[in-house]
């Protein structure tokens, strides 16, 4: 395999777990643990992927991802101990393609770094052929994987028992991952039907998704209420 991915972190046990499990996987490691020589790396190496931390010395992972998207557009994955959304928010507006909060499960980024290589080979070769980029029918999102195809939907490994309508409503909102959704566009999406104002439906049905996730409907980790506006997956 001739990827080669950039891991940056100054904490040495984690760099060093996260280039084990990548570099079994048959990537070729860039290790550093801090910005600067990271940086220089970047400068140097032709690079398929980056896995940054956000807080280093020196030059930090922010200042890192705004330096290869000057340049480049490969997926880069921020690391981050920090959970406040406007920290994800800043990743995502300046370039990032992903980002996982400390701590985290080595197999969970070891998947979350084949999906964003599979939909950045996807994209790649859509544009080289002068083709629409084909419709994502399998989407892994922190962990949360659902399959348009089979009808499959598990959260770190673990599957969910959803019902046909929960489905249709969570893989719309993975499907439009970062946009905020109305509840109207939900349900309009989802039933095929007129909605009114009245209509509680939505907030039942994203209540009972919640739940069987373990997602908290007050410090939610993947679906969010935007209030007054609709539901959001970042």
């Amino acid at each position: 395999m001739d990827k080669k991915i950039l891991i940056v972190d100054d904490e040495q046990a984690i760099a060093d777990l996260v280039e084990l499990y990548l570099a079994n996987e048959g990537y070729q490691i860039l290790k550093y643990y801090n910005g600067n020589d990271a940086l220089a790396c970047i400068e140097k190496e032709d690079l398929s992927m980056a896995i940054l931390d956000v807080m280093l010395p020196g030059v930090d992972g922010y200042q890192l991802l705004r330096k290869i998207r000057e340049h480049h557009f490969y997926p880069v994955i921020m690391l981050t101990a920090k959970s406040q959304d406007t920290d994800k928010i800043l990743g995502l507006t300046i370039g990032a393609d992903d980002y996982i909060t400390k701590p985290f499960n080595p197999l969970e980024l070891v998947a979350r770094v084949k999906t964003q290589f599979r939909r950045y080979e996807r994209y790649n070769h859509a544009e080289t052929m002068g083709t629409q980029p084909p419709e994502d029918h399998s989407i892994d999102i922190r962990g949360l994987s659902i399959d348009k195809d089979s009808h499959k939907c598990s959260l770190n490994g673990n599957p969910l028992s959803l019902t046909p309508r929960e489905f249709s409503i969570l893989w719309y909102l993975c499907q439009n991952r970062g946009r905020v959704i109305s509840s109207e566009e939900l349900f309009e999406h989802v039933w095929g039907e007129k909605f009114l104002d009245s209509n509680n439906t939505v907030m039942s049905h994203i209540g009972r998704i919640r739940e069987k996730m373990n997602d908290s409907g007050r410090r939610p980790k993947y679906i969010k209420t935007v209030w007054g506006v609709g539901y959001q997956i970042e």
